[in-house]
């Protein structure tokens, strides 16, 4: 249940509490379902790429709890949220919340980089009255190549990018990270249901990787009677 605030929210997912505010940006199904695709073993150092408030570092923190984890936001006000959010779930000294344009962070040397990036170039789709939605949905201040630059100067050799975006934009997506070193070397298709066309795909890649694309089996939102699939009522079990 969300306890009322002022301005904000404090919302519980599993064992998570989330502060987010009221009006604005919110966190979705796509942080989570992105959180749930990475699948290395180990990692050391992750950063968490237009952060928001901080949905995707909270539950990768919980899948990997000797990770250290960076996060990028450049909307003071999320970014307050997502400190919050470090204290709220006890994370002091895993997780970090960096107020800043992504696109100015230089540390290198990560396994991972994450990010639910705005999926829209301006001027397509319906832009948002409120700034700060029109920053987490069109690419307003991070673009498909922005992410591929950062990827590429802050991961190690083979570290990994995951990301989540439309699937009427993967060739331009594929085209951008190769262009900078990021070979696209796992998909997976999402739907909302069954017999429908795929709404959002996930897409990890690999820097200095080889030409080489493994497809996974879709991901189905929903049922027929619209309860969430069994797959995605495991996701929800955090």
């Amino acid at each position: 249940m969300a306890k009322k605030g002022m301005d904000f929210t404090i919302d519980s997912i599993g064992k998570l509490k989330i502060c987010q505010p009221k009006e604005g940006y919110r966190f979705s199904v796509d942080s989570i379902i992105l959180a749930n695709f990475v699948n290395l073993k180990r990692i050391r150092k992750i950063a968490d790429i237009g952060a928001g408030t901080g949905i995707i570092s909270l539950i990768l923190a919980q899948k990997y709890p000797h990770s250290l984890i960076k996060l990028i936001e450049i909307q003071q006000e999320l970014a307050e949220c997502a400190k919050k959010n470090i204290e709220l779930n006890k994370l002091e000294g895993k997780l970090e919340i960096i107020c800043a344009d992504a696109k100015n962070f230089n540390e290198t040397d990560y396994d991972l980089v994450v990010s639910n990036p705005p999926f829209r170039r301006p001027g397509t789709g319906k832009m948002s009255p409120l700034d700060k939605k029109a920053l987490a949905r069109h690419e307003l201040s991070l673009t498909v190549n922005d992410l591929a630059k950062i990827g590429s100067r802050i991961l190690r050799h083979r570290g990994r990018l995951c990301m989540i975006h439309l699937p009427e934009r993967l060739t331009e997506i594929i085209k951008t990270l190769s262009k900078h070193q990021l070979e696209v070397k796992r998909l997976r298709f999402i739907h909302s249901k069954k017999d429908e066309e795929a709404s959002m795909v996930l897409i990890e890649a690999v820097k200095g990787g080889r030409a080489y694309l493994k497809v996974e089996p879709p991901l189905f939102i929903y049922k027929e009677s619209y309860k969430y699939s069994d797959e995605m009522e495991k996701i929800y079990e955090l």
